[in-house]
């Protein structure tokens, strides 16, 4: 199943197959509502999936969930392998895992404050300069005097602190205003009342556990249930840019592969973008193009190619285009830059060819073997083995029973932080270990039970069974903030060692590291 180089996508004049080589140059689909986005989506999942390619997406409508089911013959589908001549298939749900800000359809995500930052968020606040000043004082605060900033409730009990020593942080760290204080305790009570509190606390997710691998070898398919998410929007966009930094900032350097580590698809990718500073456009334009050596594969899925700024749409070298209506002049503008991003085909009259394509029919250019975009060519999408649909709460069910995470994330945990230090509350039990499972991370190491074995990538680190320090390490600057503002050197064999080994310590001080990517990122 993992030996598989390109996955076929669709077929017209000739067949449409992405390289797997080239995932990691990144791709967008777009295309008017109901015009088959989402099932081309799937395709490339389950294509990527089959692969033994890890992947991470965000179901908005909930329809994704069918990726864990095996699909049916359908009369239209089966209408739709044959015009495709694709004779006899085996339909059969791909390996997932599904996830839950709300720790409702799957196993809970969660983060730290401290993973999130000041800067970021202060965005996911909505605060003003003023705001975001206080809040980074409050952050720096808690760095000096070692409190960990875990939950919400650490968060606040830091915010009461500092405004009831004002007057002794103001000559230090500059002044705090009751007025800037209350505006973020505020924001924080709309936040929780959005469902926002429950992503802060711990056990946080371990970025390893969104890349494994099944038993027979395919990669796990990470559905985030986003529906009810979506009825926060900038909550949203944040999470998925922070998981988007989390992994910039983590992952090591591994050039180009035969296949990339994993995939991930952003779906509503104009949320990111939405009343963005430029600033913050360029940085996300940088970290689109950086991520691509560490093996990871972005594709953006919105419905308007205008919703993606032209500097992030540079970077994207494998195109689905499904079909536009060109009712008023903004739709007709999209029309046209959407067919002027394709490389032309003398054949096809591309801007025309937008507006009359049906349903499942999308124009496509993949990278070609020589890393060349392929000319543009009107195709019919290929049905997926999946099933087209959502699965029901039973079949949904099944599928978190035997997940390879089971226990791993469903009990919070609350250990002695910020708000337990300022209010003398003893220290609770650590996170709860995993039970066994055959599932894989990916050096080819077990996720849970027995001993870790490499398959592929070296020696994996060994896990320190000893509970992490309640003091909060002192914020340092990363190498990847160093090279978003301004020091390209690269990283050197000692320096990675001396990264790894830190690493292998605890999870808390990778954690702070983020922290610096976030700054770069936000910072105007």
């Amino acid at each position: 199943m993992t030996d598989i180089s390109e996955i076929f996508v669709a077929g017209g004049e000739r067949e449409h197959r992405l390289l797997t080589r080239y995932a990691n140059r990144h791709g967008l689909i777009t295309g008017a509502t109901g015009t088959g986005k989402t099932v081309t989506l799937q395709v490339l999942a389950e294509g990527f999936s089959a692969a033994g390619v890890p992947v991470f997406v965000a179901d908005v409508k909930g329809d994704l969930s069918g990726l864990s089911q095996a699909g049916e013959a359908k009369r239209k589908i089966v209408e739709r392998e044959r015009a495709l001549g694709l004779g006899e298939r085996t339909y059969r749900g791909a390996p997932t895992i599904f996830w839950d800000l709300f720790a409702e359809k799957g196993h809970p995500v969660r983060a730290t404050v401290s993973d999130m930052g000041p800067l970021l968020l202060g965005r996911l606040l909505d605060l003003n300069e003023v705001q975001s000043a206080v809040l980074n004082v409050v952050f720096q605060v808690a760095d000096d005097e070692g409190l960990l900033l875990i939950d919400m409730k650490d968060l606040r009990a830091m915010l009461t602190f500092v405004a009831d020593h004002a007057s002794e942080i103001r000559e230090e760290y500059g002044n705090v205003s009751s007025a800037s204080v209350g505006a973020i305790q505020r924001g924080l009570l709309t936040l929780e009342q959005q469902g926002g509190d429950l992503f802060f606390g711990e056990p946080a997710l371990d970025l390893e556990d969104l890349m494994l691998s099944a038993p027979d070898g395919g990669g796990a398919i990470n559905v985030l249930a986003a529906d009810r998410l979506m009825q926060s929007p900038r909550l949203y966009a944040t999470f998925l840019l922070w998981l988007l930094a989390e992994l910039f900032e983590n992952l090591p350097e591994v050039g180009d592969r035969d296949r990339p580590k994993l995939v991930f698809f952003f779906d509503e990718a104009h949320l990111l973008f939405d009343e963005a500073p430029k600033a913050l456009v360029d940085k996300v334009e940088q970290v689109v193009r950086l991520i691509r050596s560490k093996g990871v594969g972005v594709f953006f899925v919105t419905q308007n190619p205008l919703d993606i700024p032209d500097d992030v749409l540079g970077q994207l070298g494998n195109r689905v285009q499904h079909a536009l209506r060109a009712y008023t002049p903004r739709d007709q503008r999209a029309v046209r830059a959407a067919a002027e991003t394709f490389r032309p085909n003398p054949a096809l009259d591309t801007e025309a060819a937008i507006t009359e394509l049906g349903v499942g029919e999308a124009l496509l250019s993949f990278l070609e073997q020589d890393g060349v975009p392929a000319m543009v060519d009107r195709a019919l999408v290929a049905p997926p083995l999946s099933r087209i649909g959502p699965a029901s709460e039973s079949e949904r069910a099944a599928v978190q029973a035997q997940s390879p995470l089971g226990g791993a994330y469903d009990k919070a945990v609350d250990r002695e932080s910020a708000y337990e230090v300022l209010r003398g509350r003893p220290e609770e039990e650590a996170a709860p270990q995993p039970a066994s499972g055959p599932w894989r991370r990916p050096g080819g190491e077990e996720r849970r039970g027995g001993p870790w074995r490499d398959n592929d990538a070296g020696t994996a680190p060994a896990k320190s069974s000893t509970r992490r320090s309640t003091r909060a390490p002192k914020r340092e600057k990363s190498a990847v903030e160093k090279v978003l503002l301004g020091d390209g050197r690269r990283q050197g064999l000692a320096e990675a060692m001396a990264k790894s080994a830190v690493r292998t310590v605890g999870r808390q001080i990778g954690r702070s590291l983020v922290r610096g990517i976030l700054g770069s990122l936000f910072k105007r």
